[in-house]
């Protein structure tokens, strides 16, 4: 991934440093349209410049190279937030088969994640059954099949308008039956504030617990990066119904802009555990924390 809107900065940085040796206001406010621009909320900006210029006054610090690294560093530790209680990889159970719940309204990319992510599994030897739970959007069961069958995955599914805990406990049941890895489950995606969607994605982890003796491994909440802070809305309403455990950032690729990461981990308190890069199915990766905020800066 290559972002890269901190670039402008750094030239302002050893620009001014050559010509005056010393880090003042006008690299902040440079800084602080920057990230703005780059989706990183008013905020978690104020809050990480904040520490900079401690930072810079307290360790006096005075070359480019220092307040790059320091920044790195800040943005670092905003991406660990939640990852004492969530870890940044996916679980897996000790016992199988390992579950990951998949929520997100519709139009994030939320199964198109789901494919990806059974295509990733799939390529690590692993046996994978989705449950097609989403059984109020019109097609949703179709679309989910289509991607089932390009990527040569089983499937359980009911009739439109099922009961989604229904498919999900059969997918469970099926997949120990056929001695499966995981099942991965797609949700119902309609709008986030509608309460009876909060009721069912309730249910469903209800009856999940019930049949494994053990919650969800994985509840994903699926987010598109070129949303913004539309996003952060998303995911707070569906905190309060569900047990989120990490964020499945979809279409970050060139429209996105990168900083929406920073702002998602600092609202949120979750880790950002997958990321989609592109249109093809092995276009999904692992979120590797380092590698990102490196790609802040290229």
């Amino acid at each position: 991934m290559r972002f890269g809107f901190f670039n402008n900065f750094i030239r302002k940085i050893d620009q001014v440093l050559t010509g005056r040796g010393r880090v003042d206001d006008e690299l902040f406010e440079e800084l602080e349209a920057l990230m703005i621009q780059g989706d990183i909320n008013v905020h978690t900006t104020n809050d990480i410049l904040t520490n900079l210029k401690s930072a810079v006054q307290e360790e006096r610090i005075t070359t480019a190279k220092e307040v790059v690294q320091r920044l790195k560093e800040d943005l670092f530790a905003v991406l660990q937030k939640g990852t004492d209680e969530h870890p940044v990889k996916l679980t897996v159970a000790v016992s199988g088969p390992t579950l990951y719940l998949i929520v997100g309204v519709n139009g994030v990319g939320k199964t198109t994640t789901i494919a990806k992510l059974a295509n990733m599994l799939q390529k690590q030897g692993k046996r994978v059954v989705l449950a097609a739970a989403d059984t109020f959007r019109a097609a949703a069961i179709d679309q989910l099949e289509i991607w089932a069958q390009r990527s040569g995955t089983e499937i359980v599914k009911h009739r439109d308008g099922a009961d989604p805990s229904a498919v999900v406990f059969d997918a469970i049941k099926a997949a120990r039956a056929r001695n499966a890895d995981y099942v991965i489950a797609d949700t119902a995606g309609r709008l986030h504030n509608r309460a009876n969607l909060m009721e069912e994605l309730k249910k469903i982890n209800r009856i999940t617990e019930r049949e494994l003796g053990r919650p969800a491994d994985e509840v994903l909440l699926v987010l598109d990066a070129t949303t913004g802070q539309n996003g952060i809305s998303q995911a707070k309403m569906f905190m309060t119904a569900v047990p989120l455990t990490g964020i499945a950032l979809a279409k970050l690729d060139g429209t996105a802009r990168g900083g929406i990461v920073i702002t998602i981990a600092d609202e949120l308190g979750l880790p950002i555990k997958l990321v989609g890069v592109g249109e093809k199915m092995d276009d999904l990766e692992v979120f590797n924390p380092t590698s990102f905020i490196n790609s802040l800066f290229e």
